[in-house]
């Protein structure tokens, strides 16, 4: 008989191992359970495009054209999983309950809910859905004052959308820096002068105390600071968490995360988990990681795994941000012990590396996209690197790619 792989998702993470999954074994029969009601989208865009009004989230299936039919993958949208019963190795969901041989988890996150301003309040939106896009930006279109809470990458993405809509934008952030889970201090200052000079407000060491909904239908927002904020619209950014509940309730290891091995193996070995959700082995220590790089790479090793392989995740992992201009990427594993080292860009470029053991391990960029593609290839392939060199902008990162590990 062929064997039956669930996948439980609707982002990368899911996708790529549903279609891992069904190239790995042919003859198994593979289907996504999805608790949207459309194809799965890629959420980058939900923050920058769709509110610009450039782009529909079903211009970028994350299957391609024809979506995960045209990969002989079953979707069943609309169904939420309540359950999964590990002893009858079966999914349950409100339709009933569907077997499988292997599992993939691959939930993604939740966003970080602020109390005083739960979802479903009028003019206050969290970003996480295609169904979320659409109604922030219908309220853009009527909105001349908004307030971003966090000054993370959804955060100010959805700011510089707006203030390129000529809505008046500010930003209140708890933290004494932007990006700071994402970028150094000195790459922060870059992106707080360039949200600045598009007439962007951020407000740092700001945490909200009190929201009062005025008569005229306005919001108010009262910090620890004293000060008052008044706006028509509100964009919580304050952060995710892993959707690990699932996991969690079917009696899985997890540790603000689903505890997975380097093959992405849960606690049940009838059981992969992969992306967002997940807690997995990193080069130093089990960690986590919330970028649409690390779900499709993770997602395809659940998914081959699942199917019967036994690949190892060792992917070097990246992310990236566009704001305004700006296009703002991270590669790598950054290192709190690693060398330094900047090199110079023309314009509003910039580009910080990190070393270790005479590897570059990390390197972070804004508009830098064609030496980040080498120094990704440097980093995969453990070259040893000349520290002068790397400072040095006449020194091609290409030409490097040419000397041997």
């Amino acid at each position: 008989m062929s064997k039956s792989i669930l996948v439980i998702g609707g982002g990368p993470a899911a996708v790529w191992a549903a279609i891992e999954a069904k190239k790995r074994d042919p003859s198994a029969e593979v289907a996504l359970l999805t608790d949207e009601s459309c194809e799965p989208y890629e959420k980058p865009p939900l923050s920058k495009a769709v509110l610009l009004g450039n782009a529909n989230p079903d211009d970028a299936l994350i299957a391609g054209k024809g979506g995960l039919a045209a990969h002989n993958v079953a979707v069943k949208f609309d169904t939420r999983c309540h359950a999964i019963d590990r002893a009858a190795r079966q999914v349950v969901t409100a339709a009933g309950r569907l077997p499988y041989d292997a599992l993939v988890i691959a939930t993604g996150s939740l966003m970080r809910e602020l109390p005083l301003l739960p979802p479903g309040t009028p003019r206050v939106h969290y970003l996480r859905t295609e169904a979320q896009a659409r109604a922030l930006k219908a309220d853009l279109a009527t909105s001349k004052q908004m307030v971003v809470i966090g000054a993370g990458l959804i955060g100010l993405e959805v700011a510089a959308s707006a203030a390129e809509l000529g809505i008046e934008v500010t930003v209140l952030e708890v933290a004494p820096r932007i990006m700071a889970r994402a970028c150094d201090d000195e790459t922060g200052t870059l992106i707080l002068a360039e949200h600045q000079h598009r007439g962007v407000d951020v407000e740092l060491s700001t945490s909200v105390t009190q929201v009062t909904r005025q008569l005229d239908g306005h919001i108010a927002l009262e910090t620890g600071n004293g000060d008052l904020f008044i706006a028509d619209l509100v964009v919580v950014g304050a952060g995710v968490i892993p959707d690990d509940a699932l996991a969690k309730a079917a009696g899985l290891t997890v540790q603000d995360g689903i505890v997975v091995d380097e093959q992405c193996r849960t606690s049940d070995p009838n059981i992969f988990a992969a992306g967002d959700c997940t807690r997995f082995p990193g080069p130093d220590d089990m960690v986590r990681l919330e970028n649409w790089r690390h779900a499709q790479d993770h997602g395809a090793v659940a998914g081959r795994n699942a199917a019967g392989a036994s690949d190892a995740y060792r992917t070097v992992p990246s992310y990236w941000s566009e704001q305004y201009d700006l296009y703002i990427q991270g590669v790598g594993w950054p290192d709190p012990n690693a060398q330094r080292i900047r090199r110079p860009l023309p314009g509003k470029g910039a580009l910080l590396l990190e070393t270790r053991d005479g590897v570059l391990c990390y390197a972070l960029g804004i508009n830098a996209q064609r030496d980040l593609a080498a120094i990704r290839r440097l980093i995969e392939r453990k070259i040893p690197v000349d520290p002068a060199a790397l400072a040095d902008p006449a020194q091609p990162f290409a030409n490097m790619l040419k000397a041997k590990a």
